[in-house]
């Protein structure tokens, strides 16, 4: 099944839902990361919800950022996405082997730990909304369920999941948003509230072959839904050699002076899409006249 995200409302715009399958945005950043089994799903995990918030946004330039920072082995999570869809991010230990959890599942809590989940929005404003709550099963879906009560206000239900290959490949990835307007009538919480409890998890019903529409579809019994638009996600970074020169600029020209004299090449990793770049001595010197 192809990456795509739908959008929905439900119970007559009570509801508004999401819902994603994302296995090819999720492996493209295990492939570039190199990440361990439980670093892939903490990662795809979020990379998951911040696409599906992403698009949540509405302008052009609006961007999101999800960072997750814990005591575990992982380190940390930093996700990046924007209003079409588009997501990038890293975990800070991307080799972090730990035993599985008493369910015989990865132990995506353990690896992340202790800590805090922050969202910020750059939405053109002069300043950023930053809204940041404290890790509760530090599972990712559950804290961010958490961040939207108390953060933004919205009574909201977060499923992600992200299942494995036996040979650490993605084999299933993908997760929903459903969440309620203001003044939701009682029986439409009702409602929902008992088809949650009757769902199986994420990584199950993408596994038995449904797709977002039909994952809404368990979800929204009796509710009506309505699926609005589809999306194509993907893990995109726009970080090219100009962008990176640009960095080296505005270290300074000392900075520059000194990695000149060094008389080696200079190579730097980006680190939302591992992708490295090298600048020759000749090159360096050409930034050195450039730089203030």
């Amino acid at each position: 099944m192809k990456d795509y995200i739908v959008r929905a409302t439900a119970a007559d715009g009570q509801i508004r839902a999401f819902a994603a399958t994302t296995r090819e945005l999720v492996e493209t950043a295990r492939v570039d990361h190199n990440t361990s089994p439980v670093a892939t799903a903490a990662l795809g995990r979020t990379l998951t919800a911040g696409a599906m918030m992403g698009i949540m946004m509405k302008g052009d330039r609006d961007i999101l950022t999800i960072q997750i920072k814990g005591d575990g082995p992982l380190g940390g999570i930093t996700v990046t996405g924007d209003s079409h869809g588009r997501v990038k991010g890293y975990v800070n230990q991307p080799e972090v082997l730990i035993p599985a959890n008493g369910a015989g599942k990865l132990d995506v809590g353990a690896a992340v730990g202790y800590g805090t989940l922050q969202v910020i929005k750059d939405l053109g404003l002069k300043e950023p909304y930053t809204g940041q709550v404290q890790l509760q099963t530090s599972e990712i879906a559950d804290d961010l369920t958490y961040y939207f009560a108390v953060s933004e206000q919205v009574p909201s239900s977060v499923g992600l999941g992200v299942l494995m290959e036996k040979n650490n490949t993605v084999k299933q990835a993908g997760g929903f948003i459903l969440q309620l307007m203001p003044g939701t009538e009682e029986e439409v919480i009702e409602k929902l509230e008992k088809n949650l409890s009757g769902v199986s998890s994420v990584t199950s019903m993408l596994e038995a072959g449904d797709t977002p529409e039909e994952i809404l579809a368990k979800l929204l019994v009796d509710l009506k839904p309505e699926i609005n638009d589809r999306i194509v996600p993907e893990f995109y970074c726009n970080c090219d050699k100009q962008r990176v020169a640009k960095a080296l600029i505005s270290i300074g020209k000392k900075e520059l002076e000194n990695m000149i004299a060094d008389g080696e090449p200079v190579e730097l990793n980006c680190h939302f899409c591992n992708s490295n770049y090298e600048f020759t001595i000749d090159e360096l010197k050409e930034l050195l006249e450039l730089a203030q």
